[in-house]
């Protein structure tokens, strides 16, 4: 079906007079219309938008562990797997936490085990570069806790040298000072089922051509597998947690653990309650692994109808090619870390509503009806900080109650705005509820995190099984930028003290040369063009020169192509802020932000249209592929800094849809005002 021309009458407005860089209008209105026409056709029958959700091999070579610790899964998709793990290889042998990124210890030892599993043999070309290139990088000892564990269950780790992750932990009261809802939720949905794991310490012999002793240097025998004291700071948190965790284990070889039977109860229960209403636990690839490892440790057959319905959502995450794909045509088979319906949803509906599509139109009235059907109406981990509210808000996945989140929930709200519902006194019901939520997690410093509120207990960095980098989910300004952009919509101002509050926060977070942190995309670009958007709806002058100095690092930092990009290499080097091969997604954000502080007229703005409109494919899409790299593509998105990245489909499709609209609709108001 074709949409609503957004130029209905056929006249563009007036060419701007300045800007020897600028396209005509037509061509951005034609752009525009090619990008909605696009993102229509994408529209699922039941309203919604799913883009694929793509991550690393460390999803695929888990994925032929678990199955291979269990006796279960299909070996063509298991074969193909391995095509997969192949094709993000580096050419040092190793394998990265985003494309293009260097090699990484951890996800190397699981790649090259995934190999052997598949019977792979250690003299193969390709393995003998993927052990020099562990090797070169300190070797097995160097792992993080997670893979340490898995390796235990398959022999090929000592358990009593991994980080102890005891069940009873869950026994804590929530008013102690160590309980896990200190914890983040995704760290809470991965550990407590890796607890059970730990407790029952599952154990699979391999056969010896299978076993990775090779990975160690100088032999496992010869190989010191325990966590290292600091000893330039003898008496620091490192070493507090580092001496309880031996007294931890030697507990455990005594057999003195009292409260096991209790604690592991406590967990199953945990776990099942939280199966409910949910695709899987926490509806994230890691925790429904873990969870399906647990069930089966705790005595679960593999035909018991909660091992079967877990295992049932953990294989929709997968997508089988067995015919290859245009960009590689090797038969492959990938997994999902999650799906993200809600978020895709929202964000698509909210850009073909600004981009002019009607708010009567029934494709976005689907939309819509469909977000609506999916608030949460029942309390999760949340409500043990925040009490006295009523449930309200969004999740990120098709189905996930207990976990609805702060950034998903700000973008349903502001999605909604695009559509004139029939039901309105029941959409208006729903958006208060949401609202209201969303007041009630902001955290103490005006910002507001993801999933859970105050929780920023920095102490918890510190304990052994910590080293996947994510313990908290702390206030961040990507996110308090959207929400200030929603609460504007909805009517508030700075004269509300909770508005004011965040402001301030954004303020003060800001870095040195203007730019601002972004924890759940990639990266300054992100974080800069949210706070610019929430600082420009509350009436936050761009003036000022906080927002001046912001709009000017995004001019600096602009490609000699006219486009923007950054790489996920600057979470571990800020001084690369802003610096990356341009792409779509980025160079849109950046633009967004320029709009937002006021800058329609730079050549800077002018340049970044074009380079969109440019790379435009005649189908109304753009693409992110890296050159050279098996039709791999940037990644953009950020699931924990510095250890897991997303490459999100539909990102490089609504959020340049949206700069090309925000840009006309700039040069409209400017021209209405001269």
């Amino acid at each position: 079906m074709s949409t609503t021309p957004i130029n209905p009458g056929g006249t563009a407005p007036k060419q701007p007079r300045f800007g020897r860089l600028d396209l005509a209008m037509d061509h951005v209105i034609n752009g525009m219309n090619r990008s909605v026409e696009w993102l229509l056709g994408q529209q699922d029958e039941e309203g919604y938008w799913c883009g694929e959700l793509e991550a690393d091999s460390m999803l695929e070579a888990d994925y032929i562990f678990m199955h291979t610790l269990l006796g279960t899964g299909d070996q063509g998709k298991m074969t193909r797997c391995i095509n997969e793990i192949l094709r993000h290889q580096n050419e040092d042998g190793g394998w990265s936490l985003y494309p293009g990124g260097p090699s990484n210890v951890s996800y190397g030892v699981k790649c090259y085990l995934a190999l052997k599993l598949m019977g792979w043999k250690a003299d193969h070309p390709l393995l003998v570069k993927a052990r020099e290139n562990v090797l070169s990088l300190g070797g097995v000892v160097q792992c993080n806790t997670f893979t340490k564990i898995y390796l235990c269950a398959l022999g090929q780790y000592d358990y009593d040298a991994v980080p102890a992750v005891p069940p009873e932990m869950l026994l804590f009261p929530n008013w102690f000072y160590f309980n896990i809802y200190e914890f983040s939720s995704w760290s809470r949905g991965i550990l407590v089922p890796l607890s059970v794991i730990y407790a029952k310490k599952p154990f699979k012999k391999l056969p010896p051509e299978q076993g990775i002793d090779e990975l160690f240097i100088g032999g496992r025998a010869n190989s010191d597998l325990h966590l290292r004291w600091d000893r330039k700071h003898l008496f620091s948190w490192r070493n507090f947690f580092l001496f309880t965790d031996r007294m931890m284990h030697w507990a455990e070889r005594v057999h003195i653990r009292p409260l096991r039977k209790k604690a592991l109860k406590k967990a199953e229960n945990w776990m099942l309650e939280r199966f409910e209403r949910s695709d899987g636990l926490g509806a994230i690839y890691p925790a429904m692994l873990n969870a399906i490892v647990a069930l089966r440790n705790l005595g679960y057959s593999a035909d018991d109808p909660q091992v079967i319905r877990a295992m049932d959502e953990f294989e929709k995450l997968g997508i089988d090619c067995p015919n290859g794909t245009p960009d590689y045509p090797t038969p492959t088979f990938r997994m999902q870390p999650a799906f993200s319906p809600v978020w895709d949803t929202a964000q698509v509906l909210s850009t073909l509503g600004e981009a002019g599509v009607p708010k009567t139109d029934p494709r976005l009235l689907r939309a819509a009806d469909w977000l609506l059907s999916k608030e949460v109406r029942h309390k999760g981990d949340w409500a043990e900080k925040v009490k006295n509210v009523e449930p309200g808000g969004w999740y990120f996945e098709f189905n996930n109650e207990f976990y609805p989140d702060v950034d998903d929930t700000g973008e349903v709200l502001l999605a909604l705005k695009a559509v004139q519902n029939p039901r309105e006194r029941y959409q208006y019901e729903v958006e208060q509820r949401a609202i209201n939520w969303v007041l009630a997690m902001q955290c103490k410093g005006g910002g507001w995190a993801a999933f859970d509120k105050d929780n920023t207990k920095r102490i918890f960095q510190y304990v052994p099984f910590a080293d996947h980098n994510a313990m908290l989910d702390p206030p961040t300004v990507d996110i308090t930028g959207r929400i200030l952009e929603m609460l504007a919509t909805y009517g508030f101002t700075r004269a509300d003290k909770r508005v004011e509050a965040a402001v301030q926060f954004v303020l003060k977070e800001q870095e040195s040369d203007g730019s601002w942190f972004g924890r759940w995309g990639v990266n300054y670009l992100y974080g800069t063009f949210l706070v610019l958007r929430g600082l420009e709806a509350v009436g936050y002058s761009y003036l000022e020169p906080a927002v001046q100095q912001a709009a000017e690092w995004i001019r600096m930092v602009q490609n000699t192509d006219g486009g923007w990009g950054e790489t996920c290499g600057t979470y571990d080097d800020p001084n690369q802020r802003g610096v990356g091969p341009s792409t779509p997604s980025q160079t849109a954000w950046a633009i967004l932000g320029l709009l937002a502080a006021g800058d329609t007229r730079s050549d800077s703005v002018a340049k970044g249209i074009r380079w969109l409109i440019e790379r435009q494919h005649e189908d109304g899409s753009w693409d992110e592929l890296m050159p050279g790299r098996n039709g791999e593509s940037y990644y953009t998105g950020t699931g924990f800094p510095r250890v897991f990245y997303l490459g999100y489909h539909l990102y490089k499709q609504y959020f340049p849809l949206l700069a090309l609209t925000t840009y006309r609709k700039a040069l409209e108001r400017e021209q209405l005002e001269a």
